[in-house]
């Protein structure tokens, strides 16, 4: 079989691990995987379905991807991610290029699928329950040698009033640590310096199969692992991080001093709205106590602005929070209106100048922020992880601890010898550009 196929995924990394399981069973059926599109014979959409901006991206990747079926260059589309799971009895009415339309539970069906896809049969629709999404299998890594993503679970149980995640994939699922730790262990072999912990939720990892938040547990036996340099926590959910996480967070060295905390907001009222618990002294404890133990930590989060009912006044409490914390990595989204979650039906919806007026006013704060922390760093030095030449600036480029990968900067250095990418170097900061540090290799 020399049927070649490319996988285009959208959204973030969790949805990018699927992918890479999707290329690993069609690359052991036998399938050529090839990069671009144009050179394949069939085209695989791994889509995002989460926000409208997402969907959007989703929907204009499958109409362009028609366009090169039109002119021949492929002969057939498949969409499955979150966009098809979401979306089953709409999106091949909608969309008329599509050739198979699948949910994520058929994933390991997915060499099937492309071949009677190819085979010109009638339109394909087929979505198994969610819950047979493999929780782990091969992967092909579609990330730079030296860094990759480990997903500890799958699916949520918070049921924010909005967020279409749990209804799109499913209940929380977690894997044992063990093939957790076998998994680590093989991409540590094969040349990964960075290894990036993810899931929907990753400190309620284990709750369902042990009983009680194991994240820490988890990290512990990682941490054990040859060849990890850095390990980093993504998508950590404030009411489960635990003193036990923070205690091994702070001595472990591998760990990287780095909390993603999407908070999303302040105000008790509006986190109760959204069925999260907490307000802005509760908040400002946690993050306090954190410090305490990691004083040179960076923490990211998100927020949004516009939530139903949101007033002028509980916005601008919302900016003071941001001001008053001051996180050097934020990122600020108007709230978007997703039918079939709770608040889509509240009352007090606001328009969208004002959301995004709001959103905005955050935005314009954090540059100054983030300004400020490189001030800071100018005259120290910092361990950065090579990551390229960058040719219109005409120097080298990595991330220090402060920058996961695809979402935050890099840190830009000049270098007398030429370093190798995928290594560890220092770097002493002399200056920044916008906001990205500049230095010199050390």
């Amino acid at each position: 079989m020399n049927y070649k196929t490319a996988v285009i995924s959208l959204g973030c990394a969790k949805n990018q691990v699927d992918a890479e399981m999707l290329l690993y069973t069609l690359k052991e059926r036998g399938f050529k995987l090839v990069d671009e599109a144009e050179k394949a014979d069939a085209v695989i959409v791994n889509t995002c379905g989460f926000i409208d901006s997402a969907k959007q991206e989703s929907i204009d990747e499958i109409i362009e991807l028609g366009s090169l079926k039109r002119e021949g260059k492929i002969k057939a589309i498949i969409v499955t991610g979150c966009l098809a799971e979401r979306y089953q009895d709409e999106i091949t009415k909608q969309l008329y290029e599509i050739d198979a339309a699948v949910g994520i539970g058929a994933n390991e069906q997915i060499a099937d699928i492309v071949e009677k896809a190819l085979s010109g049969e009638e339109t394909i629709e087929l979505f198994p329950d969610k819950l047979l999404l493999p929780l782990e299998g091969g992967r092909v890594q579609s990330t730079p040698f030296y860094t990759a993503y480990l997903k500890i679970a799958e699916g949520c149980d918070n049921k924010c009033t909005f967020c279409a995640i749990p209804m799109i994939r499913g209940k929380f699922r977690s894997r044992n640590i063990e093939s957790l730790i076998d998994e680590a262990k093989t991409l540590a072999a094969n040349g990964v310096r960075e290894l990036n912990v993810i899931a929907q939720d990753t400190t309620r990892y284990g709750e369902d199969i042990y009983g009680k938040p194991s994240l820490d547990k988890l990290l512990t036996e990682l941490c054990k692992i040859d060849g990890l340099h850095w390990i980093r926590v993504l998508y950590c959910y404030p009411d489960s991080i635990t003193d036990s996480l923070i205690d091994v967070m702070a001595k472990e060295d591998k760990i990287v001093k780095y909390i993603d905390l999407p908070l999303q907001h302040c105000n008790s009222e509006i986190l109760h709205r959204m069925h999260r618990r907490g307000d802005r002294e509760s908040l400002t404890a946690l993050l306090r106590r954190i410090k305490e133990k990691m004083p040179n930590v960076i923490f990211r989060s998100t927020f949004i602005t516009g939530f139903p009912g949101e007033t002028e006044e509980q916005f601008e409490e919302l900016a003071e929070f941001a001001k008053e914390i001051n996180f050097q990595r934020l990122g600020c989204f108007a709230y978007s209106q997703e039918e079939g979650t709770p608040a889509a039906k509240m009352s007090g919806q606001l328009d969208e100048e004002t959301k995004q007026r709001r959103a905005d006013i955050i935005m314009e704060h954090q540059q100054s922020v983030m300004a400020d922390y490189c001030e800071s760093l100018i005259d120290t030095e910092v361990e950065v992880l090579v990551e390229g030449f960058d040719r219109i600036a005409e120097c080298w480029y990595g991330r220090s601890y402060a920058d996961a990968p695809e979402v935050d900067g890099c840190v830009f250095f000049t270098a007398e010898e030429k370093p190798a990418v995928g290594d560890f170097i220092k770097v002493k900061i002399t200056d920044y550009m916008g906001v990205d540090p500049f230095g010199e290799k050390v």
